[in-house]
C-alpha cells in the first residue's frame, strides 16, 4: 500500500514540476512577445501581461508543493535546529500538522474565492472567467495537503528519487 501511495504522488509531483516548469518555459517566450509588439511593431498587445501574471501564479502555487514535497520549499529551521535531538521531531510534526491547517484553509477558501468570482470575466481577456484565475489556490493547497500528509504518515520524501514506472514494470516483468 505504501508503495502504490508514493507510486501516486510521484506522479502528482512529476505533474505539479511539468506544470510549473511549463508555466515559466511559456512566460519567458510571451513576455518578450510583448515587448516585441510594442516596441518594434508599435501595437501593444493586450495579452501578454495578464497572461504572464496569470501563469506566475500558476507557477507559485504549483510549484509552491512540488518544491515542499522536494524538500527545497523555504523552510526556517534556526529555532528548531537549537533545540535537542528529542523535541525536535515533536516540534516537526507540529510544523507538519500547521502547514496542513494553512492547506485546508488555502482549499476551502480558495474554492469559495473561486465560486464567489466565477461569474465575473477578466476585462484584459473577456473570455476568460476570474473564478478560474484564481484556481491555482485551492489546487496547490490541495497538493501540498497531499504531500504533507505523505510526509506525516510515510516520512520525508526528499531523498527517495521518483519511480520510473518503466524500469519497475520491466523488473516485475523479469522476477
Amino acid at each position: 500500500m505504501k508503495n502504490t501511495i508514493l507510486r501516486i504522488n510521484d506522479v502528482i509531483y512529476m505533474a505539479c514540476i511539468w506544470v510549473a516548469g511549463l508555466s515559466v518555459a511559456i512566460m519567458s517566450l510571451i513576455i518578450p512577445w510583448g515587448i516585441f509588439a510594442r516596441y518594434v511593431l508599435g501595437s501593444g498587445a493586450g495579452w501578454p501581461e495578464p497572461v504572464a501574471i496569470l501563469l506566475m501564479v500558476l507557477f507559485t502555487f504549483i510549484g509552491a508543493a512540488a518544491s515542499y514535497r522536494a524538500g527545497a520549499h523555504m523552510a526556517v529551521s534556526m529555532c528548531t535546529d537549537r533545540l535537542p535531538a528529542s523535541m525536535q521531531g515533536a516540534v516537526s510534526i507540529l510544523v507538519q500538522v500547521l502547514m496542513a491547517i494553512i492547506c485546508v484553509f488555502m482549499v476551502i477558501w480558495g474554492t469559495k474565492l473561486c465560486m464567489a468570482m466565477w461569474n465575473q470575466f477578466m476585462s484584459t481577456l473577456p473570455t476568460l472567467r476570474v473564478g478560474i484565475t484564481y484556481s491555482p489556490i485551492p489546487i496547490g493547497g490541495a497538493l501540498t495537503l497531499i504531500f504533507i500528509l505523505e510526509r506525516l504518515f510515510l516520512g520525508d520524501q526528499s531523498h527517495r528519487r521518483a519511480v520510473n514506472f518503466e524500469l519497475v514494470e520491466d523488473s516485475k516483468e523479469a522476477v
